[in-house]
């Protein structure tokens, strides 16, 4: 695993929203009071989904809140890589996934468009509007190459999806999630080739069970 540090600009403080913080109390009273300390990385991740990373002043404000020495927030922000301790793009944080099934299927080729269109990757962008970065296996290796942007996964793609996709965030879109093949879930390109009569799931074949008359239990002699 790479080394995760903190930028090195930081702002001057950090302050939990109303909304975040009735949510991260929320958390805080699932666990008896001398264990509110589990509600760390659900608390860390209501910080980042408010100002859209992590800063050293939020670690503070979070290891306040739930009695923690600030070294011990800060190692569970740098191990976990879903927390950014960097400033991301306000419209679109991508994520493309490089493991072996995605780079076969294409995923340099986005790579390439996230590089041409963004800069380098976990940069952010020139209009701090964008980051793209690449990551292990997001797990939709069926509907290769994928990326994670923002909360959702966009699967097959193409390079010129994806460059469609970066224009519609850039004009201040909400492009739609899911696969750009037109295909559901993971089932094969052009549809579901297995259990295509609805009959077969859908419970209207079974047949109703009558029960034979006499066939409760005898009941046991001590």
């Amino acid at each position: 695993m790479s080394v995760r540090r903190l930028a090195k600009e930081q702002p001057a403080s950090f302050a939990f929203s109303k909304a975040t913080k009735q949510k991260a109390d929320w958390w805080i009273a699932k666990y008896p009071a001398d264990r509110r300390q589990s509600a760390v990385i659900p608390i860390l991740w209501l910080v980042q989904k408010q100002e859209g990373w992590v800063s050293e002043p939020a670690i503070r404000a979070i290891a306040d809140l739930l009695g923690m020495a600030y070294i011990r927030v800060l190692e569970v922000a740098t191990f976990y890589t879903m927390f950014m301790l960097t400033p991301v793009g306000t419209s679109a944080l991508i994520q493309v996934c490089g493991t072996t099934p995605c780079m076969l299927r294409g995923a340099g080729d986005l790579m390439k468009v996230c590089k041409d269109r963004i800069g380098p990757k976990d940069v952010l962008s020139a209009d701090g509007r964008f980051t793209w970065q690449e990551v292990e296996c997001l797990g939709a290796c069926a509907n290769a190459p994928m990326a994670q942007i923002n909360d959702y996964y966009f699967e097959d793609l193409t390079a010129e999806t994806m460059g469609q996709i970066i224009d519609d965030f850039a004009a201040g879109k909400a492009p739609k999630p899911g696969s750009r093949a037109g295909r559901a879930s993971s089932e094969p390109e052009g549809g579901a080739l297995t259990l295509t009569d609805p009959k077969l799931y859908d419970g209207s074949a079974a047949k109703k069970i009558k029960k034979l008359p006499n066939s409760d239990p005898a009941p046991v002699s001590a």
